[in-house]
């Protein structure tokens, strides 16, 4: 019975391990450099601004870019000072799941979600605005969307406006604010930037790293 036992912990570490080498080359699973960071996929949900589990993303797993992980890491053990870390909402995302968003804006009758996302933006002018493109930085395997929670209560930070939100709300510098959450925005800003990171002035969420090594290829494997 021992001997049957171990023979399968063996074939199942083989078959973790061999899962793991299916990553290309300079990526890495977050969790193996940071076990304790919270990873939360909006996109494996249907808790986004499709309304829908999106093409690409068959589990909740953070993937991303070496370098991008051990940034991530010296951010998260500078939050850990003040009992805080990191939630990430997406990571490396595959180009299949750009094709997705695509599809969707444009069926303009898709409104599923407009309430919640883009309550101000028309949907035929998700692509004017910028709201979204043909490729995306995170399929690059160093763009991810963080924020802040308290690992006390294991809530987010009050950033002002919900994760994803398409509208003025969600840039860096919006005036109409509480002082709490410029104060939490100033704070995710601070730490991510330097640790490394630059962010992008539309979504106080967005951050891409500042060198990274694949800044002209889109990958498209799946997230699993």
């Amino acid at each position: 019975m021992i001997n049957k036992v171990i023979l399968f912990v063996l074939i199942l570490s083989s078959y973790t391990f061999a899962q793991k080498k299916t990553l290309p080359d300079g990526f890495v699973y977050g969790t193996d450099l940071i076990p304790n960071i919270d990873v939360t996929l909006r996109y494996f949900s249907t808790n986004n601004f499709v309304g829908d589990t999106i093409t690409g993303y068959q589990a909740n797993t953070l993937i991303v870019t070496k370098p991008t992980a051990e940034a991530l890491k010296k951010v998260q053990a500078e939050l850990a000072k003040e009992q805080l870390g990191l939630r990430v909402y997406d990571a490396y995302r595959p180009q299949r799941a750009v094709n997705h968003f695509i599809a969707w804006a444009k069926n303009l009758n898709d409104t599923l979600m407009k309430q919640s996302f883009y309550p101000k933006v028309e949907k035929q002018h998700l692509f004017r605005d910028g709201y979204i493109a043909s490729k995306s930085g995170h399929s690059r395997g160093s763009t991810v969307d963080v924020t802040i929670i308290d690992l006390k209560t294991n809530k987010a930070l009050d950033m002002g406006s919900p994760y994803d939100y398409f509208g003025e709300m969600s840039w860096v510098a919006h005036k109409n604010l509480t002082p709490l959450q410029k104060k939490n925005r100033a704070r995710l800003q601070k730490v991510m930037r330097t640790n490394g990171f630059r962010n992008y002035a539309q979504e106080w969420w967005h951050f891409t790293l500042k060198n990274e090594p694949f800044p002209d290829t889109y990958f498209d494997f799946v997230v699993e």
